[in-house]
């Protein structure tokens, strides 16, 4: 009873904080200053979920304060018995809301709520790797519809035989994206024999996807003076557009030299705006490494997107197998994997990413 004391403590002294925030969010002077009212909103959308279980597990708390003292002082042997059965059920939900709340309270990563930037790459392997990159995308937009979710693509290199040497797209969602998708960083390994190959032998070829929490638009601030920005003539296919009007746009950022672009709009002003959201992105992401890759270092279900050489699955065709190898699960129906069907890998490296956290936290 004690833990349960301690516990409950913990939450009840944020609903000060809550209750603080929700003023502050009504206040017109917060209101007007956008930047304030996004960071404070963020931080009550937070706590929300913490104060909504503290009060519920309080209510259990206190049915099982009542069913005791009935079983203590009450004679009467049907109103024990109805106690008993009480007990029984309320006894195994407050394990479950313990478990629950301690991971509310530890800190999540603070961008699992932003939409993701993600990346491929083509590596070992050649043509090959670049039609199992277009393999990866095509699961991956798969996987977003099955969601609702959005996907759009900002800049893309196509393979001379099919698929990418590189392909760069956003996947957005009303809750967001990061925090599914952050689980695909890493390097996909593939078994097959490929298209490519006459003599039918199996070959090994890589694709490396790197994942980014979108940079909103105050999360960083940029100095146009800092940004150079080219124009130039769309490539691929586009329809009359193409390679006739500078509607694509390339954008360098000089301090840093990370240079973004996108041509996918057939508006130069759209590609712009997505070109700024990249490198948004990008620049914000320098600070997310360093997060990244101290979690990295413990936890055996993240890869820092700086390490493009950590193997983390295999998809084995001959065997119609896909391995997550931080996790040691396989799946012996690919297909249907590589149709987007990918939410019961990703629900299980949460599994264990929830146990390391509270392996963090001391439990």
């Amino acid at each position: 009873m004690a833990e349960n004391n301690s516990l409950l403590d913990k939450v009840l002294s944020l609903q000060d904080k809550f209750v603080a925030l929700q003023s502050q969010l009504s206040d017109p002077s917060v209101m007007s200053d956008m930047k304030k009212y996004v960071q404070l909103n963020k931080d009550y959308k937070q706590l929300e979920p913490i104060i909504k279980a503290g009060l519920e597990y309080k209510k259990l708390i206190d049915g099982l304060s009542q069913a005791k003292d009935i079983m203590l002082n009450e004679k009467d042997d049907e109103l024990k018995e109805m106690a008993r059965e009480e007990i029984a059920g309320i006894e195994p939900k407050i394990q479950e809301m313990e478990r629950d709340i301690k991971l509310l309270l530890i800190p999540a990563d603070p961008d699992d709520g932003k939409n993701a930037i993600m990346e491929i790459r083509s590596g070992t392997g050649g043509d090959e790797a670049s039609i199992f990159s277009g393999d990866l995308f095509r699961m991956y937009c798969k996987f977003a519809e099955t969601k609702g979710w959005k996907v759009e693509v900002n800049s893309q290199t196509p393979g001379t035989v099919g698929g990418y040497k590189e392909i760069i797209f956003k996947v957005s969602g009303p809750e967001g994206t990061y925090g599914t998708l952050k689980y695909e960083s890493g390097v996909h390994r593939v078994q097959r024999v490929p298209q490519t190959e006459a003599q039918g032998r199996i070959q090994t070829s890589a694709a490396s996807v790197a994942v980014f929490p979108e940079a909103g638009e105050f999360d960083i601030e940029l100095n146009m003076n800092d940004i150079r920005k080219d124009t130039f003539c769309s490539s691929g296919p586009g329809g009359q557009g193409v390679n006739t009007t500078y509607s694509a746009v390339r954008l360098t950022h000089i301090p840093s030299g990370i240079v973004v672009q996108c041509q996918e709009e057939r508006s130069q002003l759209k590609n712009l705006d997505r070109a700024m959201e990249e490198l948004r992105t990008r620049l914000y992401n320098r600070e997310h490494q360093k997060y990244l890759d101290e979690i990295a270092s413990r936890r055996k279900t993240m890869v820092s997107t700086g390490d493009r050489s950590a193997k983390i699955r295999t998809y084995n065709y001959p065997q119609s197998r896909v391995t997550d190898h931080r996790i040691n699960w396989t799946m012996y129906n690919l297909p249907v994997f590589m149709d987007g069907d990918i939410q019961e890998c990703i629900d299980q490296l949460q599994v264990a990413e929830n146990a390391e956290r509270l392996k963090e936290a001391g439990e």
